[in-house]
């Protein structure tokens, strides 16, 4: 089963998405991209992941134009906030899902704040993905 996951930088959300989806089930493809993509990994995502024995250290932020040729059975968007665009997909794709998370790389304050809200979004990211995986996708393998 082919999974994509989308959001506009790929550089945070989207990529932790990727990292616990693929640790869900080996028998999944899983990919993520952005409509923007940074062309670099939040460095505080990819330690929040490595801190529950997650590495998505060797991922890379893809254009989601290097996908639009491949056919999926999930283009999941993760996009937050309602002042934020969520990305089309025009490939070819069985069932869209939006799965909407808040961008801890926007937050501000003390740094503790800060990775108190990658910590937040990191777990609510596991808690959505998961279900989805249990509910939906695990019976289909």
């Amino acid at each position: 089963m082919k999974i994509l996951i989308l959001c506009t930088g790929n550089s945070c959300r989207s990529q932790m998405a990727h990292g616990f989806m693929a640790s869900f089930d080996q028998r999944l493809t899983v990919c993520s991209a952005g409509t923007e993509a940074s062309g670099k990994l939040n460095q505080s995502a990819v330690k929040a992941m490595k801190e529950i024995g997650i590495d998505i250290s060797h991922h890379t932020s893809d254009s989601v134009e290097k996908y639009l040729g491949d056919e999926w059975d999930y283009v999941i968007t993760v996009c937050g906030g309602a002042n934020e665009a969520c990305p089309a997909f025009m490939g070819k794709v069985k069932k869209r899902l939006h799965i909407g998370f808040d961008d801890p790389s926007h937050a501000t304050g003390t740094d503790e704040f800060i990775w108190s809200e990658f910590i937040r979004v990191r777990d609510e990211i596991k808690a959505g993905f998961y279900k989805l995986y249990k509910e939906e996708i695990e019976s289909q393998l």
